[in-house]
């Protein structure tokens, strides 16, 4: 973590002077102190430039499930004849690692119409804003299955 951070430093300040690297490796070390405790949650990045390009599309696929969720939502507040049938559901992730989870379950809160309630190993209750079916599978289709597959590539 210290060697990566102070690459970032370096080559952010894109500068080889002694005070520079100094204050660079200070600043790092201090960082790298105070992250101890979130270490056990970075475990499930994948190291190297794949994990970055599945990133870059993972970005891509969230934005367009939040465009096709605020047209959803906004269907349904312009016009009331619309159905809304709430309700919460469980839903299954075959994703393993906790950082996958918690940036799974972020982007499930983030998109309109649905927020994630809780996480208990491989299920994950979701307040749904127009619950098409009850049975897990179709859920889990139509909630996480879009987010995992460009999760996948992130991290393990």
């Amino acid at each position: 973590m210290f060697i990566g951070l102070f690459l970032v430093w370096v080559l952010i300040t894109w500068s080889v002077q002694p005070q520079e690297l100094l204050t660079g490796a200070a600043l790092v070390l201090v960082l790298t102190l105070f992250m101890r405790p979130v270490y056990p949650l970075l475990e499930g990045i994948r190291p190297g430039i794949t994990p970055i390009f599945y990133m870059v599309v993972y970005i891509f696929i969230f934005i367009w499930q939040l465009i096709l969720a605020n047209i959803d939502v906004a269907k349904r507040v312009l016009s009331p004849s619309l159905p809304i049938n709430p309700g919460i559901v469980k839903v299954k992730t075959g994703l393993k690692s906790p950082l996958a989870k918690v940036m799974l379950t972020s982007s499930i809160t983030l998109t309109p119409g649905t927020l994630s309630l809780n996480v208990q190993d491989d299920e994950i209750f979701i307040h749904w804003i127009d619950v098409k079916g009850s049975d897990v599978e179709s859920a889990s289709k139509a909630i996480v299955a879009v987010f995992e597959q460009g999760l996948k590539g992130v991290v393990e």
